[in-house]
Order: structure tokens, then sequence, then C-alpha cells
């Protein structure tokens, strides 16, 4: 009797424990984390039918451990083919058996090389990036200087030198609220956009523009950068740069520099108004 009394307390807690654990196992948990890709092989960020994207890679790594069953990735913003991101955000809904810090490495170990995520963490139940961005930041990288196959990956090599505090002066054109409409491939109905701030550096024979904004439109960033750099071959000065700015017609014949230079710095989360525009770069 007293073997059987001492057994039983012990088996219902174990089932309570199962229970319990198995609750935690299939309840739907929302989470995010910061995405980190190399774009070079990919049409973009968002999902296509017919082509790989990020977001397909991501989505088919979680519903592989999901036992098959959809996981739909959100991501903070939308990036072309071959741009970059380090710090992509993204967030999902996921009810599978592993969790917490396990999920994080069975998410990686199921990803190809070039795309990777980190500070995986819950998040609270309809928490959209999209809709928290505050603003998001591109880097665009220029080599300045002889061929560099291993640079030239991930930048955009130029040959002439640049003159740099130009570029760094006629910078501030594109700050502040404008429509961008003559810098963008967008058929947005609003295509106002506040550029917060733009910022040219070199350091040796790398040179960066930083543009950070609330938002862009699509394909903005490269095609500011396009005209930053005519204006670093004094090719145009400030003043043509901010007049192709409020002309009706695409800015520099709609010239765009390549995706290859462009990365995804940082998504700054805050609350901000639901109908503003994704980013679409």
């Amino acid at each position: 009797m007293r073997e059987r009394g001492a057994q039983g307390p012990t088996t219902r807690s174990a089932g309570r424990r199962a229970t319990e654990e198995e609750g935690r196992e299939v309840r739907p948990t929302r989470y995010r984390a910061t995405v980190e890709y190399d774009g070079t092989d990919y049409a973009g960020f968002q999902l296509q039918g017919n082509a790989r994207t990020v977001q397909g890679e991501l989505e088919a790594a979680l519903t592989r451990l999901n036992r098959g069953e959809r996981v739909v990735v959100d991501g903070a913003g939308r990036t072309d083919a071959g741009v970059h991101a380090s710090g992509q955000v993204i967030a999902f809904t996921y009810a599978g058996e592993v969790a917490g810090s396990r999920l994080q490495r069975a998410v990686n170990a199921l990803l190809p090389r070039d795309v990777a995520i980190r500070d995986l963490r819950r998040a609270p139940d309809g928490f959209h990036p999209r809709y928290a961005a505050r603003y998001r930041e591109y880097r665009y990288t220029v080599w300045n200087g002889p061929r560099s196959p291993l640079r030239e990956r991930h930048a955009l090599g130029v040959r002439d030198p640049l003159d740099i505090a130009a570029m760094a002066s006629a910078a501030s054109v594109f700050e502040g609220r404008h429509d961008f409409s003559a810098f963008s491939g967008a058929t947005d109905r609003s295509t106002v956009r506040t550029v917060n701030a733009v910022r040219v550096r070199r350091e040796g024979r790398l040179v960066t523009i930083d543009v950070t904004a609330e938002s862009f439109l699509r394909g903005q960033v490269r095609r500011m950068v396009a005209g930053l750099l005519e204006v670093g071959h004094n090719r145009i000065d400030a003043a043509a740069l901010g007049a192709a700015l409020a002309a009706p017609e695409p800015a520099l014949n709609g010239a765009a520099a390549p995706a290859k230079g462009l990365c995804l710095r940082r998504v700054v989360l805050g609350r901000r108004p639901r109908d503003d525009k994704e980013d679409e770069e």
C-alpha cells in the first residue's frame, strides 16, 4: 500500500508536468528576430512564387521545424534583388516543439550560408515590424580604389577620385520632407517622404553614404546615391541636384546605383502611425 501510495503522487506529478510541457510546446508564440543576409543571389526579401527570396528561405526553415505547417514571416521592409541586410527585423508566430534559444540555433542550422538570424526573443501578440519601425537606416558603400573582387562583392567600385566634400555638402538637399518621385521607381499614391539624415564619409579608399528615414520609396536610396556620385564626379552641383529633386521627371534619366552596394543596416523600433508606407528599397 505504501509503495502504491508513494508512486501515485509521483505519477500524477509527472503527468501534470508532461501536460504543462505539452501546453508550452503547442501554444502559439510570437517571436521577433534580427536577420543578416547577403542578397547577391536573391530576388529580394519578399516572397515570390518563382524566385529565391530571403523570406522564402526563412519560411522554409521554420515550416520544417513546424512539422510542415507554414510559418508566415513578416519583415520590417522589403529589400530589392541584390540588396543586403545586417539589421532586417522579422516576426513570426510559431507553435512547434523547439522553443527559446534552441529555436534560434535550429533555424540557423536549416538556413543557407548567406542568411542567419540573431537576437531571437518573444514579442507581444500582434507585433508587426513594419508598423513598429520608427525609422530605418541604409548604408551604400563605394570602393574608390583599384579593382578589388572581394571588396566589390558588397560595394560599388569607382576608379576615378570622388569629391567627398562636395557630396557631403550636396547630401543636405535630400534631408527633410520632400516629394521623392523624381528619385524613385515607385508608383505609390503618395511619394512624399521624410529623410532624417544623409551622411557621406571617407575612410581610406572606402566611401559610405548613410541614409536614415521613416520609410522609403522603391529604389529611392540607390537613385539618391546615383545623384550624389554625379556630384562627386563634378558633373553636377548641389543646386542642380536640388532642381532635379523638384522636377516632375525622373532625375538623371532614372539612373540608380547598383544594388550590390546597398545594405539595410538597422531598423529602430518604436511606435509610429500605422498608415506610413513600408520600406521598399
